[in-house]
Parts: structure tokens; sequence; C-alpha cells
């Protein structure tokens, strides 16, 4: 049994991935030091490096050097579990239940604790966008979109007013993106503008860049790889100092990667992986609207899939699976497991191994909680190696019957 610690097991996943030697990777690391005439020599370097792999040191001061040389952030490197793991309990921050903010959101005032408690429900349900039935979290974000637009025909002040606009928007971009994941890609649509409208109402730079950051998003699962490009560049010159900047450049990286530009999609990487390592670990990483730092190991995950990489995109998936699951085994994330597990198929299928890459991409498409148009588009990549190397398999042929349901379903 491994008992060393997740990122000492990490670093030798990493390294081995790409064929380096602990020579090779201390070398790498070097590279990545600030210059300094009295620092260790090379030797000096890999007798710690050995120590850190083996779990018996921990690299302190060297930590967002060595997430850096393997291309990922120190947050996902190095995570800091013990924050952003407990959902907010909202009678207990703020003594009120839902009935009682309803009837006090309907009284002619409005007073600090309403919108406290107001602020407090919208993050809990952007918390539950990752396994919340998507009816069920459809039917929750609209009803508290109503109160809140509702609200603003009350006596409000102008802090008030800015604060309910911006609550509305997020609200909105979580009813898009669940549209979205429920194929109502129109409906969707319309309702990113209307928490663009929102933001920009309230002059809330996370919310506007937000709604840019999923126009990327419908434009990737259409194939409008220019339209991600255009549309990323449009929110990051809008909100450029935003957390949302370094995902706006990581589905900018997805649409190099699908346009066959290794070049630019590692210059797109490394812009994101600079924004995110700039700001301070997130309070709460479960918000969907919060950019996890573990998220940029995903997209990673994906653009590497994409250009062919598959050492490096099965590495990481197990990172994304890992940094997914509680440790009692339950799937904090399963959209972005199941993801994950076409990373492996497809990795298996290209390898030669038929029966895993089909145990895999069983497991991804039958999860409850899915983004239609996002797993259709990555589970297209395992259907098409099926198709090409594996056409007289009756296993494949099931498989890819049951994937038409999935791209084609009856409704």
């Amino acid at each position: 049994m491994d008992d060393r610690p997740a990122w000492a097991r990490r670093m030798r996943e990493e390294r081995t991935a790409r064929g380096w030697s602990q020579v090779m990777a201390v070398r790498a690391l070097m590279a990545r030091l600030p210059y300094d005439p009295d620092g260790p020599d090379e030797q000096s370097v890999l007798r710690q490096w050995k120590r850190w792999e083996s779990g018996e040191k921990f690299p302190d001061k060297y930590k967002s050097h060595i997430a850096a040389t393997f291309g990922s952030v120190t947050g996902a490197f190095f995570p800091e579990h013990a924050r952003g793991e407990s959902r907010p309990q909202l009678q207990i921050a703020t003594g009120m239940d839902t009935v009682e903010i309803v009837a006090r959101m309907r009284a002619s005032d409005v007073d600090q604790a309403t919108l406290d408690a107001l602020r407090i429900t919208v993050d809990r349900l952007c918390c539950e966008y990752a396994y919340m039935p998507a009816a069920q979290l459809l039917a929750e974000g609209r009803a508290w979109m109503g109160r809140v637009v509702t609200m603003l025909n009350q006596r409000v002040s102008l802090s008030q007013m800015r604060d309910l606009y911006a609550l509305a928007g997020k609200l909105a971009l979580l009813v898009g993106c669940v549209e979205y994941d429920s194929g109502d890609p129109r409906q969707a649509e319309a309702t990113r503008q209307a928490a663009l409208s929102l933001g920009d109402e309230a002059g809330h730079l996370g919310v506007i860049g937000w709604g840019h950051e999923m126009r990327c998003w419908f434009a990737l699962t259409r194939g409008d790889y220019r339209g991600v490009i255009q549309a990323a560049n449009d929110g990051i010159a809008l909100a450029p100092n935003e957390s949302v900047a370094a995902q706006l450049y990581a589905q900018q990286a997805k649409a190099w990667a699908r346009l066959g530009d290794r070049q630019q999609t590692e210059i797109a990487l490394d812009k994101g992986r600079q924004v995110l390592e700039g700001m301070p670990y997130p309070d709460n990483i479960e918000d969907h609207f919060v950019v996890d730092p573990a998220k940029f190991d995903f997209y990673r995950m994906d653009c590497y899939r994409k250009v062919g990489e598959d050492q490096l995109a099965e590495q990481l998936a197990g990172e994304v699976i890992r940094a997914s699951t509680s440790w009692d085994g339950t799937e904090r994330a399963p959209m972005r497991i199941a993801e994950a597990r076409i990373t492996l198929a497809v990795a298996a299928a290209r390898s030669g191994d038929l029966d895993s890459a089909l145990s895999y991409g069983e497991r991804a498409l039958g999860g409850d909680r899915q983004s239609l148009p996002s797993l259709t588009m990555v589970s297209s990549d395992l259907g098409q190696i099926l198709k090409t190397n594996y056409a007289k398999s009756p296993d494949a042929s099931d498989f890819l019957a049951h994937l038409r349901t999935l791209i084609a379903p009856d409704h």
C-alpha cells in the first residue's frame, strides 16, 4: 500500500507520464527558479527531490515552482482540503429558514439580515450545481430569481439595489447553465443574456465575466472554436483581474486544442495558470462560479486528450477523479468524473484495450447528473476511435448505439 502523501505520489506520476528521470525533473524545476548565484546546485536539489517524492519532506518554499514545472497550479497540486468543504447551513448562519426569508423579502423595506440570508441561499444553490438533480435545481433557481427580481420593485437603497442585481445575475448564470445541461440551448442563451444585463446593472465584473465564459462553453460544444476564442478574449478584456479570467483562458486552450494548434493551447493554458496562481485560495471551492484550482487540471486533461498526449491526459484524469471524490467514495463532482472516465476510455482504446475503454465509457454515460452537451462532446472522441479501430466488434457497436441515444435522446 502506498501511504505517501497525495502530492508526493503526484510528483512521481507527473514525472513518469513525461518520461523524465529525477535528474530531468530537477533541471526543469531549476529552470523555473529565480536566479540566485548563492542558490542550491543541481545535486542538492536532486537530494531534496528524492525526499519529496518519498513523502519524507514537504517542499514548502518550492511548491509553486513544482506545480509550475508540471503545468499545474499550487492550489491543485497541494490543495488546502480544510477550506471550503462544508456547505453553508442557512438556518445556522442566519437564524432564518426559507419560509422566513421569503416573508421578509415581501416586506416593504429590505434589511441587511435579509440580504445576507439571500446571499447565503444563492451561494448554496451554486454549490449544489455539481450534484443536485437538474430539474430540482432549475425549479429552485428560477423561483429564487423571481423573488429577487420582485424585490427590486421595493424600497431599497442604491447599494442594496446593486447587491440585488448581482444576486439576480448570479442566479441567472446558474439557471442558464442548468438549462444548457438539460438540452435547452435557446432558453439557456436567453438566460445568459439576462445575466449579462443584470451584471451590467450591478457593475459586477464577476457576473459579466462568467456570462462570457458561458458563451465560450456554448460555442465549444457547438464546434464553433473560433467563436470560443473570441468570446474568451471579450471576457478577459472586461474582467482581466477576476478569477474567471483563468477559466476563460482554459476555454480558449480547449478550442485551440480542437483546432490542432498545440503551441497556442500551451500558451493559453500557461496564461490561465498564471492568473490562477496569483489568486488567493478560494474560500468556497464548491461554488460553481468560483474557479476551483483543481478544475484547472480538468481543463488540462481535456486539452491533452485532444492533442493526443495520452499519458499526460490519463495521469490528469486520475487526479480529477481523486480530487472530485470524498474520502467515503461520494462523487462530489460527478460531471467532471464522467469526463475523466471518458478520457481514460480514450487512452485505453488508443492503446488497444477495448474492454477497459468500454468499461470506463459505460460508467461515464451512466451517471445521474450530466451535462448533456459537454458529455456528448467528449464522448464523440471515444466514439470516433471505436468506429475507426473497432468497427467489427459487437461490444463496440453496442456502446456506439448507447452513445447515439445520448446524442439524440427520444425527447
